[in-house]
């Protein structure tokens, strides 16, 4: 039997980390529930279920080592050290997932107190990709491809003066080929490569932990709140757990036009930047610039994160565009971590509803710049749509 064991509680991108810390603060009694999407259509082998329920089982073992802890106290002095005696006592509860196969086709959910299963995301996408290749015996390059691909990569990315961070936990190939591929990225990546998402592997290279918040956190407010007011509130909540740092604000949950509606002056000037996530990211920085124009701001002194489905050749379209007018970094994911001869999965899990305090369950939505990547039921998405004035 194939079980995939992760090496360490930390194996996870840091914005769930940080999105923990606040809803711990904030939210300490709000439900959620997740599901997984195939939006692949990837058909997993008979016995896949059973494989991957071993594997979520064994992560109950995980838990926050004193090394560890000493890592996230002096990278990252924003956590409060209360938190960070909550992490070391947590450890994963996989009742909090249901598993479920038919044929080919693979069914989770995952259900329970925000502040606990906010973690579950990203480790359990990196276990389903890696058992996908290792329960069919799906054979990669060796490991010295697998290096000077990367390297190959991130010199091409030296030589245009890009700025790039490593983002590919979720859907990377195994835990080897991430390491091997940060293990590449930082000795060969001069000034290019900042670092990665992965709490683990950062520590591991002796970096930074990087990223702020992902849609889920602005997706909750809109049930607690309203639509209209989601984006403003979810950017107040956060300033007041951080109070200015972890900067970068997402913009595209209810679409880049209503977020840029509400990015006031006040959060324009106290945010370093925005992440762009779907969409043409060339009218997203035309956009972006044109924002902080017409607010008096200097865009050269603030930052766009680019971050999807990047390659070498779109970094570099936008690299051009950007030069001289804004500052900009790229977020890789899935072309570093799964570039190893094998069709890569396309996978995601988001959040499908919340129960705020003292509420029922709501059904969640998020509006894409991109409208195959919206989520939520047909009724909520135009519910949202008609609240937002969106026409499209």
């Amino acid at each position: 039997m194939v079980t995939i064991f992760l090496k360490s509680i930390l194996d996870n991108d840091f914005y769930k980390f940080t999105m923990q810390h606040a809803v711990i603060k904030l939210f300490p009694k709000v439900k959620v529930r997740y599901k997984f999407i195939n939006r692949g259509k990837h058909n997993f082998p008979p016995g896949f279920a059973v494989l991957l329920r071993h594997s979520v089982e064994a992560m109950a073992k995980l838990q926050l080592t004193q090394e560890e802890k000493i890592y996230l106290k002096k990278y990252c002095p924003y956590l409060d050290p209360t938190y960070l005696d909550f992490l070391q006592g947590y450890t994963f509860d996989s009742s909090e997932v249901e598993i479920e196969q038919v044929g080919s086709d693979l069914d989770i959910t995952i259900e329970g107190f925000w502040y606990r299963t906010i973690l579950w995301e990203v480790p359990l996408m990196a276990l389903i990709s890696e058992l996908f290749y290792a329960s069919q015996n799906l054979d990669r390059i060796d490991d010295k491809a697998v290096q000077d691909i990367t390297k190959n990569k991130i010199e091409s990315y030296n030589a245009l003066g890009a700025s790039v961070l490593e983002f590919g936990t979720r859907r990377r190939h195994s835990y080897k080929v991430h390491t091997l591929v940060n293990e590449t990225l930082a000795t060969f990546g001069n000034e290019s490569f900042l670092g990665t998402s992965n709490v683990h592997l950062a520590m591991l290279n002796g970096k930074r932990p990087l990223g702020t918040h992902a849609h889920e956190w602005f997706m909750f407010h809109a049930a607690q709140y309203g639509f209209k007011v989601a984006n403003i509130v979810g950017l107040e909540n956060w300033t007041q757990v951080y109070g200015g740092d972890l900067g970068i604000a997402l913009t595209d949950t209810y679409t880049t036009d209503v977020f840029f509606e509400q990015f006031d002056k006040k959060y324009s000037k106290l945010f370093d930047g925005v992440r762009h996530d779907s969409g043409d990211p060339i009218e997203f920085a035309k956009k972006t610039i044109a924002h902080y124009i017409k607010l008096g701001i200097d865009p050269k002194s603030k930052i766009i994160v680019f971050s999807d489905s990047l390659n070498l050749e779109k970094v570099k379209v936008i690299s051009d565009f950007c030069k001289d007018k804004i500052k900009m970094s790229f977020g890789i994911g899935t072309n570093f971590t799964n570039d190893v001869g094998l069709p890569a999965m396309n996978m995601v899990i988001k959040l499908t509803e919340t129960k705020p305090d003292f509420t029922h369950w709501e059904g969640v939505v998020k509006l894409s710049d991109e409208k195959n990547k919206n989520t939520g039921t047909p009724e909520m998405i135009a519910l949202a749509k008609q609240v937002l004035g969106i026409k499209s």
